[in-house]
């Protein structure tokens, strides 16, 4: 399977949130209700959100397979050279293919053109993606409980990888 990263416009979003939409109930569903699912796709996954977020300095970018989007990653200036990685979903059906890594190296790629010297990204405590930054040379910095709204938290991880020590 040849996958290729390209940057996201506007254009992108219904990509953008049909992608989470099938992507989150899998991820999710074991780990947090489908009303704090429903919930958070709403809030991080709205026309109005999304929109914000290409318009906040927030570089999406899409993963496609044979034309097809696949995949998407979003990352964003944190503070002066420390960058985030807002999110990073790749289909259930193309998991294992690459597409997840090279999302994440185009990221990589992006933070440290713009001088970046640290990536940062939360991670659900309970999500197998823990595992996959961890492989990539994250280390968990801390855990906290983010309130989101609504009674609902994010129980993540905040992990980071050194942008300086990678080469």
């Amino acid at each position: 399977m040849t996958i290729n990263i390209r940057k996201a416009t506007i254009a992108d979003i219904p990509n953008i949130q049909k992608i989470s939409a099938i992507t989150w109930p899998p991820t999710y569903s074991h780990i947090i209700s489908k009303e704090q699912i429903d919930f958070m796709l709403h809030l991080m996954y709205s026309n109005e959100s999304l929109l914000h977020q290409f318009n906040t300095a927030h570089q999406f970018f899409i993963a496609e397979s044979q034309q097809e989007p696949v995949g998407f990653a979003s990352v964003s200036l944190q503070e002066r050279t420390i960058f985030k990685l807002n999110k990073l979903y790749v289909l259930p059906t193309t998991q294992k293919t690459g597409a997840g890594k090279l999302l994440l190296q185009k990221v990589v790629e992006f933070a440290k053109t713009n001088g970046g010297t640290k990536l940062q990204l939360q991670v659900n405590r309970a999500n197998n993606a823990k595992d996959f930054y961890l492989k990539k040379g994250f280390s968990i910095l801390y855990e906290k409980d983010f309130e989101i709204g609504n009674g609902f938290f994010m129980n993540d991880y905040v992990m980071e990888l050194d942008l300086i020590k990678l080469n």
